[in-house]
């Protein structure tokens, strides 16, 4: 195949990669900043493809009108969930009316979650031209074909799944399997740009195992970082800012010690890997991603979870994920 359209193939990758950190770095600050609810419908915002600026572009009603609307959405996923067996986590959409509470119109949070909005769309358009070019590779390496498709596949599951993110009002496990399908969408991408890549690296099948074990520890520990977003976001409700992480409990304790495991394997994973030659120089990306997420972690700790150190700890270990896949797939002999 002609090495042109190689290279572009492996760029068009890396574009829609980088478009993806970016999508979780904003939805992170989304999070943050409590603008989650800022467009109370999906796809559109507040019935609009450009949001409004102030109340007045609302109708009186617009609260009872929206929470109407998520509510036969909700109903409907229910019964998705109850086919699937979710019995009891239908039930709680179900009869949890605070869902159905509706927030004031903040301009601002609205064009927070709007401008995260478009950053998905440009993902999306980055996916179809992905898939589109995938179609060269049909015959000569299906598994770039088909994994381009897969991810297509994905980015549409993860649209819809967004909408009912917001019909239930941010319930804490939607946003947590929102934000782990957007690192397999990571994983898949980072499979395709070193498939595409010229063959420059080791092949060591033990270290590409270690680099495994550390890519799990880091969904456990992204895991764990959820766990305690959430434990934070029942707190400030009712506490000030200084005693959320007194108040946190096993939860806290839990992720700040696995924080520790975490950070003793990378530890022994960059060692090996500049005993192997480095493997592209990975291992430098490597230290300062892992050191940057625990930092930031230990920062948050002890400044009292100031909110800009939220989204860099949260895409720095995001970042530092793809960073092994692309190591693991380099290590395994994964690309072309």
């Amino acid at each position: 195949m002609d090495p042109t359209a190689i290279r572009r193939f492996n760029k068009l990758c890396f574009s829609a990669l980088i478009a993806v950190y970016v999508l979780i770095a904003v939805g992170s600050i989304v999070r943050v900043s409590g603008s989650g609810m800022g467009c109370p419908d999906w796809p559109r915002c507040f019935g609009n493809f450009i949001p409004p600026t102030s109340i007045d572009q609302l109708p009186a009603d617009y609260k009872e009108k929206y929470a109407a609307l998520r509510e036969k959405k909700n109903i409907k996923f229910a019964k998705y969930l109850s086919a699937f067996g979710f019995n009891d986590t239908a039930e709680k959409i179900l009869n949890d009316k605070s869902i159905l509470v509706e927030n004031d119109f903040n301009p601002v949070k609205t064009w927070i979650e709007y401008i995260n909005r478009m950053v998905g769309v440009t993902i999306g358009f980055f996916i179809i031209a992905l898939a589109w070019q995938s179609r060269k590779f049909r015959t000569i390496d299906p598994q770039i074909f088909w994994t381009s498709i897969g991810i297509l596949v994905l980015v549409i599951f993860q649209g819809w799944f967004g909408s009912i993110v917001v019909s239930t009002n941010l319930t804490t496990w939607t946003i947590t399997a929102h934000m782990f399908l957007a690192l397999l969408m990571v994983l898949l991408l980072v499979s395709l740009q070193s498939r595409t890549e010229p063959a420059s690296r080791v092949k060591d099948n033990k270290l590409a195992l270690l680099t495994v074990a550390c890519i799990v520890l880091l969904f456990i520990q992204v895991f764990l970082g959820t766990e305690v977003r959430g434990a934070v976001d029942r707190l400030s409700s009712f506490l000030p800012r200084d005693q959320w992480i007194q108040n946190l409990g096993s939860v806290f304790v839990t992720h700040r010690t696995f924080s520790w495991v975490v950070l003793l394997f990378h530890a022994v994973l960059i060692r090996k890997i500049r005993k192997t030659g480095g493997v592209n120089a990975l291992w430098i990306p490597l230290i300062i991603l892992i050191l940057g997420a625990f930092l930031t972690g230990v920062g948050m700790a002890y400044l009292s979870v100031p909110a800009v150190l939220q989204p860099l700890h949260l895409t720095l270990a995001t970042i530092a994920i793809g960073t092994e896949a692309l190591l693991m797939f380099r290590l395994t002999n994964g690309n072309r």
